[in-house]
């Protein structure tokens, strides 16, 4: 699993006995502008006003280190994102937040505009809804005419390949997901109501199959037209990021 101290040794650097964010671009680039500095100090002393009152109180006893723009996955590209590096007085037990722009939902043409003011607050919100145990410290804010939700940069989070399992720990592993993604949805809804709508026939089940199925190839002709492309120069890369 990945945890903060990973992420200590993998970003950052002592520099004049002062811990620092080490630029690595086009990853990661040091926040050096004071101005903007100042912004993120501002913006954590109100996100910590969203958090449970024992988390607000846990914050309290850190500090602002550094701060840094941080490169996110292809599912947020074209937002911002920012990675801030907290510690106690003392120097010591290195808190890492991860502060991402929250845009509009997609949805929000079809089913109306959100009842949150801030999309950073819709994210959160949502994720206390569906997730069995969400972040401690999840929150939100806005800074610059955006909004932003916050959460730690390396959580314990773990994951499974299931290319190295056998058939019997991949269906194994297949009905933990599944399950998973049933209590999300019980969570956010009546649960009889998705019951009706499922119905006991296998219509859902194989409709979610065939739309997975043709998913997956649909991502694996996305990425070779993206090879492709850049094999014959019309799109510029870095490999190995």
């Amino acid at each position: 699993s990945k945890t903060r101290f990973q992420a200590l040794d993998r970003y950052t650097a002592l520099e004049d006995g002062r811990r620092v964010i080490v630029p690595d671009p086009p990853l990661v680039q040091r926040l050096e502008d004071e101005k903007q500095r100042k912004t993120v100090r501002k913006f954590f002393d109100h996100y910590k006003t969203t958090v449970p009152d024992h988390v607000h109180r846990l914050l309290d006893d850190y500090r602002f280190v550094d701060v840094a723009l941080k490169v996110v996955g292809v599912g947020s590209v074209g937002t911002r994102a920012f990675m801030v590096l907290l510690a106690n007085e003392a120097g010591e037990d290195p808190l890492f937040l991860q502060i991402k722009e929250a845009q509009p939902s997609v949805l929000s043409p079809h089913v109306g505009a959100s009842r949150y003011d801030n999309d950073g607050r819709r994210v959160v919100e949502g994720q206390r809804l569906l997730q069995a145990a969400s972040d401690l410290f999840l929150g939100w804010g806005s800074a610059g005419g955006r909004d932003y939700y916050v959460r730690q940069l390396r959580d314990m989070k773990g994951g499974a390949d299931p290319s190295t399992m056998l058939r019997g720990g991949y269906i194994a592993y297949a009905a933990l997901c599944g399950t998973t993604v049933a209590h999300a949805h019980a969570r956010s809804i009546e649960p009889d109501i998705l019951v009706g709508y499922l119905g006991t026939g296998a219509n859902a089940d194989d409709a979610l199959t065939t739309f997975a199925a043709a998913y997956a190839d649909q991502t694996e002709r996305d990425h070779e037209a993206l090879v492709a492309a850049v094999r014959a120069g019309r799109i510029d890369a870095i490999e190995g990021v």
